[in-house]
């Protein structure tokens, strides 16, 4: 394979450690292939340490798409944000200071909002210059609900799009297409503006 993932998150890798992903991500952009990031926490063993879901704290995902777009992605794949101050958390954790961040980030810059949050996100991707797409999460019983709910997010932040997979594909045919046709039917509607 062209890229090989590191087992350790990438702000984990020491700056030269990161050389190696940046040059494959420079070759396949060469090779006129799309660059997609995922860009999830690294291990179980830090959804143990911070139980408080400060991997889908804005500040911290936001952090984790900066680091993939400065590395050359094309399209960030993350998690819709639910919460903020995912900074502190990690510190208190840690019971050390962690990171550089500032308090208005937290009190000027966003929100307790949705679109706020993943806003923030967006803004993490060079502004919006490369496009963040938020991933769906896992099959449930309000899996329309959800996707909808997500996509209007996604896009009122300035978001471009939301993938699909386990919602859509782990139903039956027709009401997996049901399901992608509504999320595709927020994307294209022009009520629904950038908030």
């Amino acid at each position: 394979s062209l890229l090989q993932a590191p087992a350790e998150p990438i702000e984990a890798l020491a700056p030269d450690a990161r050389a190696p992903l940046a040059r494959a991500l420079a070759r396949a952009a060469c090779a006129a292939l799309a660059r997609l990031a995922r860009l999830y926490r690294g291990s179980d063993a830090y959804a143990e340490l911070f139980a408080d879901s400060a991997d889908l704290a804005a500040d911290l995902t936001g952090q984790a798409n900066h680091l993939g777009v400065t590395i050359g992605a094309d399209i960030i794949k993350q998690k819709l944000p639910e919460n903020n101050g995912g900074y502190g958390a990690v510190a208190r954790a840690l019971g050390q200071s962690y990171g550089m961040t500032d308090e208005r980030i937290y009190d000027e810059l966003s929100s307790a909002n949705p679109i706020d949050l993943c806003r923030y996100q967006v803004l993490n991707c060079y502004a919006g210059r490369i496009g963040l797409i938020n991933s769906g999460g896992a099959a449930g019983k309000n899996d329309v609900h959800d996707a909808v709910r997500t996509a209007v997010i996604n896009k009122r932040a300035g978001g471009c799009g939301l993938i699909m997979g386990r919602k859509a594909f782990q139903k039956p045919r027709q009401e997996g297409a049901a399901l992608i046709q509504r999320v595709q039917d927020v994307y294209l509607d022009p009520a629904i503006p950038i908030a």
